[in-house]
């Protein structure tokens, strides 16, 4: 808690900051409002890179919690059950509701390198694979 607090206090200052010089100060990449977060005193935040070749794709799965992914190169393609699928480009941002079904692709000629975050119950597994 007191991480979280320190940090928005130096994104409230970051206008300040933003005039001394050789002071670095965040950018905003990405801003939503989820449900589905992890309860309890502790957390688990897992920081992960992923990274596909064309045409590779992840297993049909679920997330427990919503999944935070930053397309760093190429184009990310996520399929969800019930809903449309979601296109992703470098620089982009797109979390991954929970309880959704859902594969990822890389469908095109390049590389597609990913950065993810979430954050779970400690222990609990990253994704639920669909049989």
């Amino acid at each position: 808690m007191r991480i979280s607090l320190a940090f928005a206090l130096l994104l409230a200052a970051t206008p300040a900051l933003a005039q001394e010089a050789g002071m670095a100060r965040p950018t905003l990449l990405h801003r939503e409002v989820v449900t589905g977060m992890p309860r309890g005193e502790r957390q688990e935040v897992l920081v992960m890179a992923a990274s596909f070749r064309p045409g590779d794709r992840t297993p049909f799965h679920t997330h427990r919690h919503p999944v935070t992914v930053h397309v760093l190169e190429g184009v990310f393609t996520l399929e969800m059950e019930g809903r449309e699928t979601a296109t992703v480009r470098a620089g982009e941002v797109l979390v991954e509701p929970p309880g959704v079904r859902m594969t990822g692709y890389n469908r095109g000629d390049g590389p597609l390198r990913v950065l993810i975050l979430y954050v779970s119950e400690p222990g609990a597994p990253f994704l639920d694979p669909i049989h």
